[in-house]
């Protein structure tokens, strides 16, 4: 393979130190990253090769530091927020639904709807059977049915809001650069 490049002009390194010339012939030593100590016997040039030690700097610190970065939330993608508020708002009403089925027991273990249906049929007069009946109008399904409907229109709208939120989030961010965050390592 040939280089149809032309002449190339030397590389300059850090400092404008050149890199030592390659001798035909001999194998390509790397540059240490860290010098050896002066004096010492080596393979070539001087250094030995594969013992340099770094040394540490006298009063260093011995704590463990921590390290802190200051973020920008500059942009929040709709497509991934309108993914999480769904799945969290569907979490959420399958909570609501468990939690008010729960809530429907306990209370007709305690005799919350007879009492309270006792009461109304007293305070309306209605002792007989055309009088309201409060314990077949709030019945499990009916509950189930109502906190179910309830929790559907609440995840259609918590999606819908959050990924609103999350255009106008993106919007206000072009303006003002967005929330800025300082997040530290724990070591």
């Amino acid at each position: 393979m040939t280089d149809t490049r032309g002449p190339q002009p030397p590389y300059e390194m850090f400092g404008g130190e050149q890199p030592a010339p390659q001798q035909a012939g001999q194998p390509y030593h790397p540059p240490q990253a860290y010098p050896s100590p002066p004096g010492g016997g080596g393979t070539h040039g001087g250094q030995q090769a594969g013992t340099a030690v770094r040394r540490p700097r006298t009063g260093a610190r011995t704590s463990p530091r921590t390290r802190k970065a200051r973020l920008r939330v500059a942009k929040a993608d709709p497509w991934s927020v309108m993914k999480v508020s769904f799945l969290l708002s569907i979490a959420l009403g399958i909570c609501t639904v468990i939690a008010s089925a729960v809530l429907w027991m306990v209370m007709d273990a305690m005799g919350v709807f007879s009492t309270v249906g006792g009461t109304i049929s007293e305070a309306t007069g209605s002792n007989e059977s055309n009088g309201f009946d409060l314990q077949s109008f709030l019945s499990l399904p009916r509950v189930l049915i109502f906190t179910s409907v309830i929790a559907v229109i609440d995840v259609v709208l918590a999606t819908a809001l959050a990924t609103l939120g999350a255009f106008i989030y993106n919007l206000s961010a072009g303006f003002v650069g967005g929330v800025e965050l300082t997040l530290a390592e724990d070591e």
